[in-house]
């Protein structure tokens, strides 16, 4: 009889045992669910917050003001100054029935003069296209090449004294390798369809025929350069033998040369040149979704060995 209620208490308390592991393996799960569940959603909020800012301030916008929009950084396709993101910012900034003139803050180096031609057309165009609205550049510290390209656009270009600006040049750059391969014992198997296939290979020896060519192909390109200074600046260039020689110069000298037309900020020029001291942002800026699938690619592009030689470059 003893023995019989043993075996029972045993059963049931191996019973209880099992009962309370799967209550604890149905409360874990639930608890992994939910955290999950909570995780998704707050990535969701986070995600739609992030995209809301980064969109311009233009729904924001209220009353007369100066509309702002920045070109920052390298001018390039997957830049934050490319042309995707410059020209929807301005036409914004036109089209918006407040603004009572445009200020494009710059700080660029320089980049594509392809990217840098398109923002200067699509300047224009807006200028043509909303005459009663002004639009001025504002330098912060440099202003070059293709920068520089842009910001003749303007109606006028205003700067410190001390920024940089100017460089009507064009480059473009790269390496040779080969004395190193020589002396490592390396050899260059290239093999191409069409004679100019390895154009400026730099594991090739350098081609003079190849290496005039590219001469021509920047010079025709520095014309095109300085056609958009003498068209954007007209008569207030006061052009000697450097000006588009490559140089850079500050503010003060840029100012003497006819580069820039006076001395101020974004503050200054619209309380004082536009009368419309409140300013609103009209910039699209990046958000989450754009930083992480840049970042993505990049990621890619690295892991499969992906590069390319560039182009001619407004730096």
């Amino acid at each position: 009889m003893s023995d019989q209620n043993n075996n029972w208490e045993r059963g049931v308390l191996e019973k209880l045992a099992m009962t309370a592991v799967q209550e604890q393996r149905r409360a874990r799960h639930w608890g992994i669910f939910f955290k999950t569940l909570t995780f998704g959603y707050l990535f969701v909020i986070l995600f739609l917050v992030m995209g809301w800012m980064g969109k311009s301030e233009q729904a924001l916008s209220t009353g007369k003001h100066t509309a702002l929009v920045d070109m920052q950084g390298v001018i390039a396709p997957d830049s934050q100054a490319s042309a995707d993101n410059l020209i929807p910012s301005l036409q914004d900034a036109f089209e918006d029935k407040d603004t009572q003139g445009v200020i494009l803050r710059i700080n660029s180096p320089g980049g594509s003069p392809v990217q840098a031609g398109q923002i200067n057309d699509e300047i224009r165009r807006l200028r043509a296209k909303y005459p009663a609205i002004p639009l001025y550049a504002v330098v912060e510290d440099i202003c070059a090449s293709g920068g520089y390209y842009v910001a003749v656009a303007a109606d006028k270009i205003f700067v410190d004294k001390a920024s940089l600006i100017g460089s009507v040049g064009v480059l473009m750059d790269g390496f040779g390798f080969t004395g190193t391969m020589e002396k490592l014992g390396v050899e260059r198997r290239l093999i191409t369809a069409g004679t100019n296939k390895g154009f400026l290979d730099p594991f090739s020896a350098t081609d003079p025929a190849q290496q005039a060519y590219a001469k021509q192909m920047l010079a025709e390109i520095h014309q095109q350069f300085i056609d958009v200074v003498k068209q954007g600046r007209g008569k207030r260039l006061k052009e000697t033998p450097d000006t588009f020689s490559g140089l850079v110069w500050n503010g003060q000298r840029g100012v003497e040369m006819g580069l820039a037309d006076g001395y101020g900020s974004l503050e200054s020029v619209a309380r004082d040149v536009i009368k419309a001291e409140k300013i609103v942002d009209f910039t699209t800026k990046e958000n989450f979704a754009d930083r992480l699938a840049k970042r993505f690619g990049a990621g890619v592009a690295s892991a499969i060995g992906f590069s390319a030689q560039g182009g001619a470059s407004l730096r």
